[in-house]
């Protein structure tokens, strides 16, 4: 990565690039999942106690978010896990991922979970989770069995 020092802090949800980012994710889940088998969360839920949305940012441009909830006090889950547009392909899902792995780790968890989708589409997502450590697993809380949902956990 060359030019500005990605940032991450916590979600400014009036900003509107966010709420962007946040449209294009949701449109794109519901897009490319069956009716019922997209979890994604809205920016509703994005707000709750439970939920904390993180933002990376390059400069003035918005580049990426990813939100980490807590199932348990020793489990946490990965949300809204999104790249924008124009900054794919540099390496910056990694560093939102590693800082959602720190801040797990930060908060006490002995498990990290996510769930993601089958088709081709969520390729990249998979190998990257997996590049992390991540493995494929059960499922897990309040999910619905699917064909078109995949879980994976890492042990802190």
């Amino acid at each position: 990565m060359t030019g500005p020092v990605p940032q991450i802090r916590p979600a400014d949800f009036d900003d509107p690039q966010l709420l962007e980012l946040l449209r294009l994710h949701l449109h794109e889940a519901l897009a490319n999942s069956p009716p019922g088998t997209s979890y994604a969360l809205d920016l509703s839920k994005l707000q709750v106690p439970s939920v904390r949305l993180y933002v990376l940012w390059l400069g003035d441009a918005l580049a990426g978010m990813g939100a980490l909830q807590e199932l348990a006090p020793d489990w946490g889950e990965l949300k809204s896990m999104r790249t924008a547009p124009a900054f794919l392909r540099q390496g910056l899902a990694s560093v939102m991922l590693a800082h959602l792995i720190g801040e797990a780790r930060t908060r006490g968890y002995r498990r990290l979970s996510l769930e993601t989708g089958t088709g081709p589409e969520y390729g990249p997502a998979v190998a990257l989770y997996t590049r992390h450590g991540f493995e494929p697993g059960a499922i897990y809380g309040s999910y619905q069995a699917s064909p078109h949902n995949q879980y994976f956990h890492l042990d802190l």
